[in-house]
């Protein structure tokens, strides 16, 4: 992500257009006059200037135009790859030069990855090949698990005084609600109406709690690139289902729980997950089922995105930090530099070679 969220030569362009006409909306939606967009661009110049030194997020915030009504996820989003491979041509790894060691271990975790998730894809063919609603349960059942497993460590690793990162914490809590309304709707639609299909998703989903905890344990950017696989699956089932199924969705009303979820209340949890986006630039128009899918599969695909960003340690940053911030002289919050590693391995190490780190301020 750009410095902040937005050059000053963007704003500049913004903020001149805006002002032809004070009757339209802006990019973000929620400013209403001239003056105020100003004042946020101004704040927001300066807040960049006292953020530069930070690492932030290298995913791409964009904002959708006006007239625009849906996300143009295929453009965007590219399913799973190895890191050294992006369409045909070689690309960085997580980390930024890594080392050649570093390079082949990188290869084999997401070798690994691959291959579980490719063996679990082929048992769930099999046994849901013509099942959409319980295959959709049983995804979604076990879609939140992760993000469940990651805050349990970051609870650890933050009670050992390893280090403490409260926008993980936050998005990651983002994830798992929109993941739980997923899962919602499924039920809504009759996905969990056999004993069997609930069975298997809660038992799956035990197992995979503990394998996560694990493997985030042991390496956190091998367990946020498995979870970029297992979403990178879910768009493309859902991206599938919609296209199969696009006109018999079209005619059938829209599930009551995505209504609430997507139209109604405070969005803010909605915006949080979606890292590689600003705020209050995605708003779905649901009128039918068809909807309903459009945005689960969007969902996502923004789920792969943050999950990608994050492989590279500190790199995740809150969508609404720079927002929550504007006015502030520092938005350091509770990250403590002094206290940052990367998996148990490494904290513990620091933790014997780093007396400072087991003593937060």
């Amino acid at each position: 992500m750009a410095a902040s969220f937005l050059p000053s030569s963007t704003f500049s362009s913004i903020t001149a257009s805006f002002s032809s006409s004070t009757n339209s909306r802006s990019g973000f939606g929620f400013y209403t006059s001239s003056s105020s967009f100003e004042s946020l661009s101004r704040t927001s110049i300066g807040s960049s200037r006292r953020l530069h030194s930070r690492r932030l997020c290298n995913v791409q915030a964009t904002i959708l135009r006006e007239n625009e009504k849906k996300v143009s996820v295929e453009e965007t989003f590219q399913p799973k790859t190895l890191s050294g491979e992006e369409n045909g041509r070689p690309s960085e790894a997580p980390n930024d030069q890594p080392s050649s060691s570093v390079g082949w271990v990188i290869k084999l975790e997401q070798s690994i990855n691959i291959f579980l998730t490719d063996s679990v894809i082929k048992v769930l063919d099999t046994l849901y090949h013509d099942r959409d609603y319980p295959r959709f349960f049983v995804l979604e059942t076990i879609a939140r698990v992760p993000y469940f497993a990651f805050m349990s460590v970051l609870h650890m690793y933050e009670s050992f005084g390893w280090w403490r990162r409260s926008e993980y914490l936050k998005v990651h809590f983002a994830e798992s609600w929109n993941e739980m309304h997923h899962l919602l709707i499924m039920e809504e639609l009759g996905g969990n109406a056999w004993w069997f299909d609930r069975f298997l998703a809660q038992h799956i989903a035990i197992f995979y709690y503990f394998m996560t905890a694990f493997m985030y344990t042991l390496s956190p950017r091998m367990a946020y690139h498995f979870s970029e696989c297992v979403e990178s699956h879910a768009f493309e089932t859902y991206d599938k289902f919609i296209k199969a199924k696009g006109d018999e969705l079209k005619k059938l009303p829209p599930s009551k729980v995505a209504v609430k979820y997507y139209t109604e209340g405070d969005l803010y949890l909605f915006d949080e997950f979606q890292t590689a986006r600003l705020p209050n630039t995605r708003r779905p128009i649901i009128e039918n089922l068809y909807d309903v899918f459009m945005n689960i599969r969007d969902d996502e695909a923004e789920h792969c995105k943050t999950m990608k960003a994050c492989q590279t340690h500190g790199n995740l940053r809150s969508p609404h930090t720079d927002l929550e911030n504007v006015s502030s002289e520092d938005d350091s919050g509770c990250i403590l530099p002094d206290a940052e590693c990367e998996g148990i391995v490494d904290c513990i190490k620091k933790s014997v070679t780093n007396p400072t780190l087991n003593h937060r301020p």
